[in-house]
């Protein structure tokens, strides 16, 4: 049998901040583990936008289809995703085809006590009663999936609350008025990125409150993942910084 394959993930989004904290913690815990260190370098970098992430997605899934155990360790939840719906996509995708996920800080999603809460299900007795146990077995299952939701959607709020306060700051300080003059006047490339980012402030999140998902709203702004990605970054930058939806929405039409 091939030996356990570990991996430590760890990310910060700019390279103001630091990640040595993360990786202590991963190897204190597991020293062996081969860090995987994602720094961003700017808004075009951003947690949706990650490529060092998305190739050891490849790499592992590689290495699962040829038989190799994987361990991937975080040190919370929010360093592999911010954004929940994200988040919970790849805790799927990787749980199913077999790689175990570790997160020091919220271990109670870790893939391990996923995987025992589905084997704790009241087994079948081959008779009618079996209709309310598969209603039951499956009621199990969601509530262990939705502690996994929980988990991602508290780091995705933590993070909306944390721009939230910084944007605050920055308008009793003044500097949101500066960013907004820095702004007015930019044009965008094309009709096509205007009509898309448009599409997105009125349907995403957190500019709509009650948004659709970014699998319906990359649908609804008729561009590719890493477009929507990329535009709802930038708008993101605007709004943090102090702009209404209806300032950007005249910057973008002007």
């Amino acid at each position: 049998m091939n030996k356990k394959k570990i991996y430590g993930y760890c990310r910060v989004s700019t390279r103001k901040q630091s990640i040595e904290r993360q990786i202590a913690n991963i190897k204190a815990q597991f020293p062996e583990a081969e860090i995987v260190k994602e720094i961003g370098t700017g808004t075009k970098n951003t947690a949706e936008i990650r490529p060092v992430w998305n190739k050891l997605k490849e790499k592992i899934r590689q290495e699962l289809s040829s038989g190799e155990e994987i361990l991937l360790i975080f040190d919370s939840v929010s360093r592999m995703s911010r954004n929940a719906e994200e988040g919970i996509a790849d805790y799927m995708e990787l749980y199913e085809s077999g790689a175990e996920l570790i997160f020091l800080t919220e271990s109670y999603v870790n893939t391990s006590v996923y995987r025992n809460a589905l084997r704790n299900q009241v087994d079948m007795t081959n008779s009618s009663v079996d209709l309310i146990l598969q209603g039951i077995n499956a009621y199990l299952k969601e509530i262990a999936a939705e502690q996994i939701r929980i988990a991602f959607q508290q780091a995705d709020k933590e993070v909306h609350d944390l721009h939230q306060r910084t944007s605050e700051g920055m308008r009793s300080s003044g500097a949101a008025e500066k960013i907004r003059k820095s702004r007015t006047g930019r044009k965008f490339v094309t009709k096509k990125s205007i009509q898309a980012k448009l599409k997105i402030l009125e349907n995403a999140f957190p500019f709509n409150a009650h948004g659709l998902s970014d699998k319906d709203c990359i649908k609804l702004a008729g561009c590719s993942p890493n477009s929507y990605y990329r535009y709802k970054a930038e708008l993101k930058e605007q709004y943090q910084s102090g702009l209404t939806i209806n300032e950007i929405k005249r910057t973008l039409k002007n």
